[in-house]
């Protein structure tokens, strides 16, 4: 055992870091300087802390959570128009449908990463905004295409735009909130997905009866990317920039959120962006790939329920209004999971055993629409859209908290979360190709493809559960302790991986 451990041994046997000490919320220096040397021994305001989180989750989860309300709605609303005939109007041919759900996702893969990066050096409050503002434009615009090489277009524009968008939210939450918290709060955040799916469809029921000069899918796109707009110019208003400056906070207040994050999220709270350093964590961390593969399977059952939902529902033979009436409670149940399985997350200190659940359920709820004709079992169609609901949107935050619990330096983060959303994402051009109009109603081999994806993630997910935590008791043995990942403050972790404090965190307890 190094000299270094067997100091960190001695300095961890009088007990478990505190997190929340009332003592230390003096000077930044102080906190930076002397995180590690916080015991329980020390006196807590819990109750200023409650008071701090509480001012958080009013002023920026609910911002947050409707402007991914917006980019959900934009991103997922072409099966609603598929609906109303848009590929008719518009004279598609072939599979130029499932060629135009595949080109969002290019520029939505390719541009992530710098965007994310610019998020990280020009602040979320100025960059989220102003992306969001831009494909709500490009939504608007696409009521204007008059055939298919108008409406790519804009579909590209709004990839790009939307590329940078979820993951620069991971990350400003991750500025805000500490580690184990942060599943519960990035749930309020995505569940607003699972509703964009129950309120466009919503928007459609009523949109769609409208009887004019224009067709009912192109009022839905100017309604929605509106909306889209006017959301960006609010939440450039409200956003703070970042916990230690935010306009809501008083002087003691402020420091407690500065050390919160020193002690459980960061290294270096609020640290000046460095490429180089950023990219660093492909070298230091040595399970980003294995993340990239459950991210793999992850999104092929995710995006092929964002995407086909309706088409799904469709199979059961409903009329198109009430086929988009029908994907409402599906959705709506699915929003209620995504937070109910996140707090539990958090709660139990788990992300492994809850990812591999919920994408267990999902994976279920595909073979079943695979295995049944639901044309006649209409009842068990139906049951099954909501085993694809409650239990596809969670997985994408269980992952993206999980690889962030473990990722304490702020560059690295900025760069590691873009890039396996991106991969992740790259699962919609296999989704949006699997799902073909030759293939319809049944859409039986799509099907089996999405839950031969979900049962490989659950494997790769158990694996990787079962590795870290066989590599937590090697640690321990080797510096004779036994140590949590919450009992070192993320200032200790300098290192990374090769800290004699660190500890994976995520699995089993």
């Amino acid at each position: 055992m190094t000299s270094a451990s067997v100091d960190f041994a001695e300095k961890v046997q009088d007990g478990p870091y505190d997190t929340n000490p009332k003592e230390n919320l003096g000077s930044e220096s102080d906190i930076e300087q002397g995180a590690g040397d916080i015991y329980t021994t020390n006196i807590v305001d819990r109750e200023l802390e409650k008071r701090l989180l509480w001012k958080f989750d009013i002023y920026i989860l609910p911002i947050l959570s409707i402007m991914y309300l917006f980019n959900s709605i934009d991103k997922s609303n072409l099966g609603n128009a598929k609906t109303d005939n848009m590929t008719v109007d518009l004279h598609f041919k072939d599979n130029q449908y499932n060629i135009l759900l595949s080109i969002f996702y290019v520029p939505l893969v390719l541009t992530g990463p710098p965007m994310n990066m610019l998020t990280k050096k020009f602040g979320a409050k100025f960059v989220l905004p102003i992306a969001m503002m831009i494909f709500g434009s490009m939504a608007m615009i696409s009521a204007g295409a008059t055939n298919f090489g108008g409406i790519v277009t804009t579909r590209w524009f709004l990839g790009m735009a939307e590329s940078g968008f979820y993951p620069g939210v991971i990350f400003y939450l991750t500025t805000f909130y500490k580690r184990n918290e942060l599943a519960g709060r990035l749930s309020i955040f995505y569940a607003a997905s699972e509703v964009a799916g129950a309120f466009t469809g919503l928007i459609a029921f009523g949109v769609f009866q409208i009887h004019s000069s224009l067709h009912g899918w192109q009022y839905l796109f100017l309604i929605e990317g509106s909306l889209t707009v006017f959301g960006g110019i609010l939440a450039i208003i409200i956003l703070p920039k970042s916990a230690a400056t935010a306009y809501f906070l008083n002087e003691e207040e402020r420091a407690l959120a500065y050390h919160r994050i020193a002690v459980n999220s960061s290294t270096v709270v609020d640290s000046k962006f460095s490429f180089r350093e950023a990219i660093r964590v492909f070298k230091q961390d040595r399970l980003w790939p294995i993340y990239m593969i459950i991210g793999f399977c992850v999104g092929v059952p995710l995006f092929s329920v964002s995407n086909f939902l309706p088409q799904i529902v469709a199979r059961l033979g409903f009329s198109t209004v009430k086929t988009n009436l029908y994907t409402v409670a599906p959705n709506v149940v699915g929003a209620f999971c995504v937070v109910c399985v996140a707090f539990s997350s958090d709660y139990f200190g788990d992300r492994s055993i809850h990812l591999a659940s919920t994408l267990s359920i999902t994976a279920i709820g595909f073979i079943v629409l695979a295995c049944v004709d639901i044309t006649k079992h209409i009842g068990v169609g139906y049951f099954a859209c909501f085993l694809l609901c409650a239990g596809g949107f969670i997985t994408s935050p269980l992952l993206s908290t999980w690889y962030n619990n473990n990722t304490p330096d702020e560059n690295q983060r900025a760069v590691l979360t873009p890039v396996l959303v991106a991969t992740a994402n790259a699962m919609g051009l296999v989704a949006a190709n699997i799902f073909t109009e030759q293939s319809a109603p049944r859409y039986e081999m799509a099907s089996i493809i999405c839950a031969c994806f979900g049962f490989a993630g659950v494997a790769v997910t158990l694996s990787l559960e079962f590795w870290m935590k066989w590599d937590n008791k090697r640690r321990d043995r080797e510096q004779g302790v036994v140590l949590k990942a919450g009992d070192v403050p993320t200032s200790e972790l300098k290192e990374g991986q090769k800290s004699p404090g660190w500890r994976w965190m995520g699995g089993v307890p």
